[in-house]
């Protein structure tokens, strides 16, 4: 079993029992919504790869399911400055997967460390420094992982090889995956260590709405 079907499998279960709503929330997603998207990413993960033309292919479960859940939550973003700040996230993180894929060792005897979780990292940083949003930064770590696939493709074609681009597929089915999830929660914990330190022991003067998707200002007491 991959690392990215275990951290799914993981994911689902946490869903499950109740963990991580308050992420879920902020990604506007319901309990229901995020384990059909594990199922399909898991299910479909076993289809075979569809050829798009030429040297491309594309995955249902590592591609086409976690491109779609991206462009949900781009449309459920609270305004178009977040939108920006995600598109621009998002770019940021797919150059910097890249370098970091460039510079990383390819035989797996001398990779000390998983570039898959740098790729996670990346992404959660980047998306909240850019915007200090989780839906940001699950929209940076997934895309950031396929547009890296794709600059690296190109600079292989550009020197004459046949090599396959595989959206999603293969050894990419884990990045997507990991990138994405770990992106998120990296965002979380940054953003929930952040607003402790600078709201210190006060009690905050802002709320998160489930309906709005926002951070409200709390009314003062009387």
């Amino acid at each position: 079993m991959s690392i990215g079907l275990i951290v799914l499998i993981i994911t689902g279960l946490l869903v499950i029992f109740g963990a991580g709503q308050r992420a879920l929330d902020r990604l506007r997603l319901t309990d229901k919504q995020a384990l059909l998207c594990i199922a399909l990413i898991i299910g479909l993960g076993f289809v075979p790869d569809i050829p798009l033309g030429g040297n491309v292919t594309l995955n249902l479960g590592g591609c086409a399911v976690p491109l779609i859940l991206c462009g949900y939550l781009f449309a459920r973003a609270g305004t178009w400055k977040e939108r920006g700040r995600a598109i621009a996230a998002s770019l940021v993180t797919g150059v910097v997967c890249y370098i970091i894929g460039r510079y990383t060792a390819d035989e797996p005897e001398t990779i000390t460390f998983d570039p898959n979780y740098l790729y996670g990292v990346a992404g959660g940083v980047i998306a909240y420094l850019f915007g200090r949003s989780r839906r940001a930064a699950f929209i940076a770590g997934v895309t950031g992982v396929l547009i890296a696939d794709v600059i690296a493709s190109i600079e292989v074609w550009s020197r004459g090889i046949d090599q396959t681009l595989a959206l999603g597929g293969a050894g990419a089915y884990d990045a997507v995956v990991i990138s994405g999830i770990l992106a998120v929660l990296l965002s979380e914990l940054i953003g929930e260590i952040a607003e402790r330190m600078a709201r210190g022991k006060r009690r905050p003067d802002r709320e998160y709405s489930i309906e709005s998707g926002e951070f409200l200002r709390r009314e003062r007491e009387k």
